[in-house]
């Protein structure tokens, strides 16, 4: 039994590495500026994603954008003013979300702005290393009924930064298999 046990252990180390190139390799890539959403939704963090959301809605491709997690502070024309954005955009497209703290409260947030615009489909925008963990904290909230488009921007994200992410999602996932 105890052998079994140093075998299993010893084995771990492996399946974390093998599970850490896949993240890796595997992360998403930007989605086609032209496929049309009802709505975006943009959890705040990193750079480009603000910048990414509000160009889409610019486009014509969705009509609205949600924020998700900015700090209390924070107005649309002050997120516009800070990111270098056109504040007009913001006051007629972007709604700002304060209830959120972390990628699982993003989600809650999330869902509810959905369905209180009655959205059939969203464009979600995060970082590429974020998104695996931000679109399964999604996943356990949104129905069947919306239709997600990921849209990830590129990170260009170091070592550190991707080891930390892909750590955060595997306990996420452990977390919810033992029913957290």
């Amino acid at each position: 039994m105890i052998r079994l046990l140093v075998r299993f252990a010893a084995l771990l180390p492996l399946v974390w590495a093998l599970g850490f190139a896949a993240f890796v390799v595997l992360l998403p890539g930007p989605a086609d500026p032209a496929i049309q959403t009802d709505v975006i939704v943009v959890p705040t963090g990193a750079p480009g994603r603000i910048q990414r959301g509000a160009m889409i809605v610019m486009a014509g491709s969705a009509s609205r954008m949600l924020i998700s997690g900015a700090a209390l502070n924070a107005s649309a024309s002050s997120i516009a003013r800070t990111n270098g954005l056109d504040r007009r955009l913001f006051a007629c497209c972007v709604d700002v979300g304060h209830e959120a703290s972390n990628t699982r409260s993003n989600a809650e947030e999330t869902i509810a702005w959905l369905r209180a615009r009655r959205a059939k489909s969203v464009r979600f925008v995060t970082t590429d290393w974020h998104m695996p963990r931000a679109r399964f904290e999604l996943d356990q909230v949104i129905g069947r009924d919306i239709r997600v488009i990921d849209d990830a921007v590129d990170s260009k994200a170091d070592f550190v930064t991707l080891m930390r992410e892909y750590n955060k999602y595997l306990l996420r996932r452990i977390a919810v298999l033992a029913g957290w």
